[in-house]
């Protein structure tokens, strides 16, 4: 970990060897660079990847490969920018790092990087990247330079750089998360703007819903990083199950590698990323207690058909998130007093029981409790009494419970809800 920058908490997650998703790594990233853009800022790499789609499976922190300052050819990277405040009494006359502004040229040891000078320790040099950069600002607040204006950003505000030659200027210091994904520029390597797809207008939002400050910059003549658009961002998708959801659509990269084009947002709305693509996009929650209990199949089938994504979720009444069932078995009494029976089925009485009594007395007397009495025909009851006599089969079914990771206190315990 580099000295001068501020440790930055990653959670990685994956899926273990038996398919089940759980935390792979937790805590501050390692992969970090100061000075990587002049002494007093740098780095941070939270994940890099050198092909796409990349590998989503293995043991390998990816978030340690090599360090390249745009990315990998064949792939990307996420990671986090760092810089000082200027103090007050800053005088650039002083300033060891100042460099003049210069013609354009390649950057020293830099695939896909040019610069054109201009950076001391409080702004960067006019630089431009062979990538697609989705760039938002988590603290403090950065000036955008462009050759034809000068923008500031705040905590909030995402800039889509599709390969345009800009710079940044840190008035107060600031972290920005870049998301930097290879792109093509073109037989000529100049990355200029390809096509004429106009950017689409600002929405008008419902009254409570915060727009998501979208600005677009491309290079639409060699050697000139301008303003495509600095407005809201034009796709939101509204839940009304859920008032004060609000899905913000920024941008779509529908291939690898992205295209430097204008605009994105008239590609189908989906969830999913195209194939070798990508998606940008701001959600706003509302807090769970203003729609807890009033959801159900209905207003899950409708989102997700909504975000044009229908078979992305199943829904279940009877299979909630993991999460979700643990917290609310111990915050719930009314949850936790019906999660008793798995208590039960951990146990070693019930079978014991069974034995003594038949599969009926345990269908009528345990399962059928937590049912409805019309719930289950006569036909699915002899199915269950069939399945269930079949050698092990029971057994195999209490084992479930018991290798089940959920906690169910008894009903007089005291538990404090853990993090999870």
């Amino acid at each position: 970990m580099a000295a001068g920058l501020t440790p930055i908490r990653r959670v990685v997650t994956g899926n273990d060897t038996q398919g089940r998703s759980t935390v792979t790594w937790d805590g501050p990233a390692p992969n970090t660079h100061e000075a990587s853009l002049g002494s007093g800022r740098g780095h941070t790499d939270i994940w890099v990847w050198h092909e796409t789609p990349l590998p989503i499976n293995g043991t390998n922190d990816d978030g340690n490969l090599g360090y390249t300052f745009s990315g990998p050819p064949g792939g990307g990277h996420f990671r986090v920018v760092q810089a000082r405040a200027k103090p007050a009494n800053y005088d650039r006359s002083k300033d060891p790092d100042v460099i003049a502004p210069h013609p354009p040229k390649p950057r020293a040891g830099g695939l896909g990087l040019w610069d054109r000078g201009g950076n001391s320790l409080y702004e960067s040099a006019m630089h431009k990247t062979q990538t697609l950069d989705y760039g938002i600002v988590i603290d403090n607040g950065r000036d955008l330079g462009l050759d034809d204006c000068r923008l500031p950003m705040k905590v909030g505000d995402i800039v889509i750089q599709v390969g345009a030659w800009h710079q940044w200027v840190f008035p107060d210091g600031a972290q920005m998360a870049f998301d930097m994904i290879w792109a093509d520029f073109g037989g000529d390597g100049k990355g200029l703007a390809q096509g004429n797809d106009q950017p689409l207008p600002a929405p008008v939002l419902p009254q409570g819903v915060k727009p998501a400050r979208r600005i677009v910059t491309i290079d639409r003549t060699e050697g000139r990083g301008e303003l495509v658009g600095d407005t809201a961002a034009p796709d939101v998708r509204l839940d009304p199950a859920r008032p004060g959801y609000a899905a913000h659509r920024l941008w779509v990269a529908d291939g690898h590698p992205a295209k430097m084009v204008y605009e994105t947002l008239h590609l189908p709305h989906a969830i999913e990323p195209p194939p070798r693509g990508s998606v940008c996009r701001v959600i706003d929650y509302p807090p769970d207690a203003t729609w807890k209990s009033k959801v159900g199949e209905a207003e899950v089938k409708a989102f997700f058909k909504m975000m044009g994504s229908p078979g992305a979720s199943t829904y279940s009444a009877n299979a909630p998130h993991p999460y979700i069932y643990q917290k609310t078995i111990i915050e719930d009494l009314d949850q936790r007093q019906a999660a008793q029976y798995i208590r039960t089925f951990r146990g070693n009485e019930l079978e014991r029981r069974i034995a003594e009594n038949g599969l009926d007395w345990f269908y009528e007397h345990s399962f059928m409790r937590h049912l409805q009495a019309d719930a289950v025909s006569a036909e699915e009851r002899a199915a269950y009494l069939d399945e269930w006599s079949q050698p092990g089969a029971l057994t195999a079914m209490f084992n479930w419970y018991r290798a089940s990771p959920t906690d169910v206190p008894a009903m007089d315990e005291v538990v404090e809800t853990t993090a999870f």
